[in-house]
């Protein structure tokens, strides 16, 4: 499922997580190396078009983590001190290498990458908000394709 079809069947979290991924400029990227272990880098991401794109320079580990095995789970930058506004999110999901010379330039428009990159459009598959609600409780909402968003409170 791409971002625009999360986003059509939980806007309000997609409107949540879109907010906390654009307070800051770099985000955390987990891929898996060849051996299986994890890799962290950072990364900025773009939501345009519908889409949730990951822009990478050619040959980086990252990107070729992802040629390998499409894995990715990705973190927004908790930002500075221990106020964390909005709440944590992550994105996991699928990474497709996107060829097409036309999506590639209109991109490439946009964005105004290196000459070279990498361009993946993400699938998703679990996008997960973690927050403090009154002080009191730790909240998780989860979601998964074709399941509605399901929240966790513990105390």
């Amino acid at each position: 499922m791409n971002w625009a079809a999360f986003a059509a069947a939980e806007p309000e979290l997609a409107r949540t997580v879109e907010d906390r991924f654009g307070g800051y400029t770099h985000h955390i990227l987990a891929t898996l190396r060849k051996d299986g272990s994890p890799r962290t880098s950072g990364l900025e991401i773009r939501f345009l078009n519908g889409e949730l794109w990951l822009g990478m320079m050619p040959g980086s580990l990252k990107a070729l983590d992802l040629c390998r095995d499409p894995r990715f789970s990705l973190q927004a930058n908790p930002g500075e001190g221990t106020d964390m506004g909005g709440g944590d999110v992550r994105i996991s999901g699928r990474a497709v290498e996107v060829d097409d010379p036309e999506t590639r330039a209109g991109y490439a428009e946009k964005v105004e990458p290196p000459e070279r990159f990498h361009l993946f459009r993400a699938e998703l598959t679990e996008v997960v908000r973690t927050y403090v609600e009154d002080d009191t409780y730790l909240v998780v909402d989860v979601w998964k394709p074709g399941e509605p968003v399901r929240t966790i409170k513990r105390t």
